[in-house]
C-alpha cells in the first residue's frame, strides 16, 4: 500500500468546524466532508447516538446489523477522534460497553449535516 504525503500546513477536516474547500481548475469548488463521519457504519453509529442518549455494544449491534470486530474498530476510531465515548462496566458479573455522543462528536455531526444539506442544494440547483 502507498503512503500518502502529509501536507502539514492543511488541517484535517475534522479538526475544523467548517467545511474545508479546495478549488479545481474551472474554478469548481469541492466539499470536503469530515472523513471520520463520512464512512458508512461510523456515519450510522454517530446518528444512532445522536437520536439515542446512551447505547450498549449489543444494542449498537442489532440496530446496525454489523459483527463484533466491525463495531469495535469504528467505534475505536469515533473514540479516538473524540467523537464518541465508550464506558465500560459490569451488570450482574456480565461486561457492558456503552457508547455516548460527546459534545464535540455533536457539533462535528451537525456540521456534517449542514454540509450535507449544502452539497444536496448546490446539486439540485446545477
Amino acid at each position: 500500500m502507498a503512503r500518502q504525503a502529509v501536507n502539514p500546513t492543511r488541517r484535517p477536516a475534522h479538526a475544523s468546524s467548517g467545511a474545508a474547500r479546495v478549488r479545481h481548475a474551472g474554478g469548481a469548488e469541492a466539499v470536503h466532508l469530515d472523513p471520520v463521519i463520512h464512512e458508512r457504519v461510523r456515519l450510522a453509529i454517530i446518528s444512532a447516538l445522536a437520536v439515542n442518549d446512551l447505547l450498549s455494544f449489543n444494542d449498537l449491534k442489532g440496530l446496525l446489523q454489523i459483527t463484533d470486530g466491525n463495531l469495535s474498530v469504528h467505534a475505536r476510531k469515533l473514540e479516538d477522534a473524540g467523537y464518541v465515548r465508550c464506558t465500560k462496566s459490569f451488570v450482574r458479573r456480565q461486561p457492558r460497553t456503552e457508547f455516548k455522543l460527546t459534545a464535540s462528536g455533536r457539533r462535528a455531526f451537525d456540521a456534517y449535516l449542514e454540509r450535507m444539506e449544502t452539497v444536496i442544494r448546490q446539486a439540485r440547483q446545477g
